[in-house]
């Protein structure tokens, strides 16, 4: 089944991962919120904890280029939320694809960051969440695009410092 959901998930997110664990689209819903709440949180452990734990899960995005490992995405979470960019975003317009066993969310995050000379930042991220279930709903692959160039060179240089 394919559906068209705004699902809101942004700042106001909450923690939900132990309702992740339950196998059904309330289940994977609960993970998708949880990492939003970690994101906008900054909450490393919740976040690295929503991915499942393989050599081969992916995340592909303007900061970390390529990136593959749970271990991997510890790391580049680590430096974003180490920084003051302070990204606040929510997921939304997204196309669900509900597969048996697995779920994928392609949608818009909106939101802002804070640059270190311009301020605050309009953001605006294409966004790709692959979620599986193997005894609680774990995020395998991420993919996020920036269409703006010189948005796109602000954020990254925002995030290098």
């Amino acid at each position: 089944m394919i559906e068209l959901v705004d699902y809101g998930f942004g700042p106001g997110a909450r923690s939900r991962a132990d309702e992740a664990r339950l196998p059904g689209r309330e289940g994977a819903l609960a993970a998708l919120e949880t990492f939003y709440y970690a994101l906008n949180g900054k909450d490393l452990e919740t976040l690295v904890a929503g991915w499942a734990d393989d050599p081969l899960v992916q995340l592909n995005n303007p900061i970390g280029g390529i990136l593959r490992s749970r271990e991997a995405v510890r790391s580049l979470y680590e430096r974003v939320f180490a920084g003051s960019l302070d990204v606040q975003v929510t997921f939304g317009d997204a196309a669900t694809y509900w597969l048996e066993g697995s779920v994928v969310f392609a949608g818009r995050e909106v939101g802002t960051y804070q640059h270190p000379a311009l301020g605050e930042q309009p953001l605006r991220i294409r966004t790709t969440r692959i979620f599986a279930y193997d005894g609680a709903w774990r995020q395998v692959h991420h993919h996020g695009s920036i269409d703006d160039a010189d948005a796109l060179a602000a954020y990254q240089q925002a995030v290098r410092g």
